[in-house]
């Protein structure tokens, strides 16, 4: 090739190289056909273009100093600590996350939020903690400023939920904060409103120093206009229903795991609750009030430690009957909401063997580890933590669980589709027992079976119009009466109405002895009672009835439930009961006198009891107190010591006055009539055995104990007028009252026993 060709070539490639330029995207100094149809937009829309967004800029367009390199400066603290709040403090959730935490950590028992536009325009939690010292309030925003931390070593040990001192700090930067705050050796509450964690007036012109007002202990923190100053960061959010189901999630998250702490969450302006969970609730109660009955009456607990890797794993999970299209986990580590996908993969790959295709589990888990073995500092919202073998831990737990699914995996509920309109609805007992682990072939061939008739053995009456057992034996005391009867001949009681205005009981004593009551409630005998028909009267004398729950039929000591009902009645009626009227009214002293003479003839030993002045000492009690009795009771002794009402706990009952003597004369000594809860608690004892029905002897020509009794002829009216009565209260006044309020309580189960099962009887049948 010549030296002309060489030159020739060269500005070929010249010319190619400019070409490519000028099609370049501008970095050169070309413009491209797309940018300079944008910008021809942009002129006629009358956008600004001289400097565009995001337009990559060599040095001397930017007017920097040629040659020179850029200095670094330090920020400015304003930017720095707005940076941080923008980490710590992303969305109005996280914010209320650190207050939970802060309100937890201060020993409250009671936690109230009032949100307003999804957090962004009002978050409020109030707490009855300890409160925060009125000293300590100038620093309280101040970044890294705590009472949980004091050298770095501490947080190898650290068994608080916050530790590093800027959740109130970050909020400062980004809203407008007030604290109103008591501790319990403070006469008074103090408010302090902040910004830029600083104090600051409440209006233009005051003091910044914090005001004594008027509050209650504990801590109330107000947040306002959060994001007020960050505009694209509050633009950011779609919806304000979407960030108040995100606030719901957490304080769902601590009070499922937050034992002992009561959880209240509305929106400001609404009287319905998002979130209502008592303080007393336990974890299954939690997770039914949040989560729903769905997943709560499927859950299985789980508890498993080893002390090689220092870890103790417990929870509740679903089973295998419960699955959802998204799985739901609710995982603390040291008492921390926390996140981990690791957890989260290995226990969706636990359950895939017991669940359908699609299906995910609820799972609660709360894993507590050595503090040692933790670094709760690796995220800004503390979200996630890192912990020493993981791997190890995680197998655990997912052993523990697939091992309680394998124990209770031994039954399935299925959900069917509902027939078309016209088709004959199948009975439970008519589908076989195998249908659930059939083809679909066979599973429609057996729905369609609907004709076979179901097993006896399944068969229940449910119809109280139906006709009843007793009414194929002999009248005795099983004789159960028919509902068409009218009511038996009228003991003479007449009923008014009051005038009296209905009070609401605040009592705490009276709110904690209902909490006890529900506390002691016996599930499996609550539905029973709740869900039983009634038999008859076994034995009068020793208040025996008979009733069926289901299959099964019970014989019941109708005497334990009245006192436990009318117990019950009296908690839920405090202050508003009514009232049996006595004109003349009557001596107490007298009728204490009966009762003491009748005392006194039984007692083995008089154990240096004054019978004389037992009259006189009891009346002089009643009198002493005869107004708080009148206002709770609506018991009326008057000035002169007599009885001129008693409190009317049941309509179409009267209780026996026979045992009036005995009642008021076991108000002296039995009543604690110095502290107030043991006084409400035992008078209520004492009001409900009186109103237990009496013990009346069997109709004549029944077998008791062996023996036949006779003497039809030598037996009273009256007695046998009072048995009729009691027969006809107990099945249409007392009985359905027991099915519509009483909670049985684990003490009933003395009183009931179950005597036969309607399987179990076909069972010995087939035998025969």
């Amino acid at each position: 090739m010549t030296h002309g060709g060489l030159v020739k070539q060269e500005e070929e490639e010249e010319e190619e190289e400019e070409e490519e330029e000028g099609d370049g995207d501008g970095d050169g100094g070309g413009v491209g056909l797309l940018e300079m149809v944008l910008i021809l937009m942009a002129e006629r829309m009358g956008i600004d273009t001289a400097s565009p967004r995001g337009t990559k800029r060599k040095a001397d367009e930017a007017n920097l100093p040629a040659g020179a390199p850029r200095r670094i400066k330090a920020l400015d603290q304003d930017v720095v600590n707005k940076i941080a709040a923008g980490e710590i403090i992303v969305a109005p959730m996280h914010a209320l996350k650190e207050l939970i935490e802060n309100a937890v950590d201060a020993g409250s028992t009671s936690l109230e939020i009032l949100v307003k536009d999804g957090g962004l325009k009002l978050l409020q939690i109030t707490d009855n903690g300890h409160g925060i010292n009125r000293d300590d309030l100038p620093i309280l925003c101040e970044r890294f400023t705590t009472s949980k931390l004091k050298a770095f070593e501490d947080l190898t040990s650290i068994g608080t939920y916050g530790f590093r001192g800027e959740a109130l700090a970050s909020i400062s930067h980004i809203a407008h904060l007030t604290v109103t705050t008591k501790t319990a050796d403070s006469s008074c509450a103090w408010r302090a409103h902040y910004a830029d964690g600083r104090l600051v007036p409440a209006k233009p012109g005051q003091s910044a120093d914090p005001k004594a007002t008027a509050g209650r202990g504990g801590t109330q923190i107000t947040v306002e206009d959060l994001f007020w100053n960050v505009t694209q960061r509050r633009k950011a959010f779609r919806s304000h229903s979407e960030e108040y189901a995100k606030i719901l999630d957490v304080v769902g998250r601590y009070a499922v795991h937050c034992a002992g702490v009561a959880f209240s969450c509305k929106k400001h302006g609404e009287s319905t609750m998002g979130i209502s969970v008592p303080s007393n609730a336990s974890n299954v109660d939690r997770i039914r009030q949040i989560h729903g009955s769905a997943v709560a009456t499927e859950l299985i607990d789980f508890d498993v430690s080893d002390d090689k890797w220092g870890c103790k794993a417990s929870g509740w999970a679903s089973n295998a009957n419960y699955h959802v299209k998204k799985t739901t986990i609710l995982l603390f580590i040291n008492h921390r909401s926390v996140e981990s996908s690791a957890i989260k993969k290995a226990l969706e790959q636990t359950y895939s063997t017991f669940l359908p295709k699609g299906g995910h589990p609820f799972v609660y888990l709360t894993l507590d580890i050595d503090p040692r073995r933790v670094d709760v500092n690796v995220h800004p919202t503390k979200r996630e933590v890192n912990f020493l073998n993981e791997d190890e831990i995680i197998e655990i737990i997912c052993d523990s669980i697939r091992v309680k699914l394998a124990q209770v995996d031994t039954s399935r509920t299925f959900m069917t589709q509902s027939l078309l309109p016209g088709s004959k609805v199948p009975t439970a007992a008519s589908v076989p027992s195998a249908a659930s682990s059939a083809t679909p072939g066979s599973t429609r061939r057996a729905l369609n079976a609907s004709t076979s008739k179901p097993y006896e053995n399944n068969l229940v009456r449910t119809d109280s119009k139906l006709r009843k057992i007793t009414s194929m034996l002999p009248s005795g005391p099983l004789q159960a009466t028919d509902p068409s009867n009218p009511l038996p001949a009228s003991d003479g009681t007449e009923y008014t109405d009051s005038a009296r205005t209905p009070t609401h009981c605040r009592l705490t004593t009276v709110k904690e002895l209902r909490a006890a009551v529900r506390t002691a409630m016996h599930a499996s005998l609550t539905e029973t009672l709740a869900s039983h028909t009634y038999i008859g009267v076994v034995d009068f004398r020793r208040r025996i009835a008979a009733i069926q729950g289901g299959v099964k039929l019970f014989l019941v000591d109708y005497g334990m439930l009245c006192n436990e009902y009318f117990y019950q009645v009296g908690l839920t009626d405090f202050g508003n009961f009514g009232s049996i009227r006595f004109n003349p009214p009557l001596s107490v002293t007298h009728l204490v006198s009966i009762a003491a003479e009748q005392e006194r003839s039984v007692a083995a030993d008089d154990a240096g009891v004054e019978w004389a002045d037992v009259p006189r000492s009891v009346q002089q009690r009643l009198v002493e107190r005869r107004e708080m009795l009148r206002e709770y009771f609506s018991l009326e002794i008057s000035a002169e010591g007599a009885l001129v009402a008693l409190p009317l706990l049941m309509k179409r009952y009267p209780p026996s006055l026979a045992k009036l003597p005995r009642f008021l004369m076991r108000l002296g000594p039995c009543v604690d009539w110095d502290h107030e809860k043991n006084c409400f608690h035992t008078f209520l004892r004492e009001l409900a055995s009186f109103y237990v029905p009496e013990q009346l002897p069997d109709p004549p020509g029944r077998a008791v104990d062996g023996d036949v009794q006779d003497g039809a002829h030598g037996e009273d009216a009256e007695i046998t007028a009072r048995r009729e009565r009691l027969g006809w209260v107990l099945e249409h006044v007392m009985f359905p009252a027991f099915r519509a309020r009483l909670v049985a309580t684990r003490g009933l189960l003395r009183g009931v026993v179950e005597c036969a099962n309607l399987k179990g009887l076909y069972r010995v049948f087939e035998r025969c």
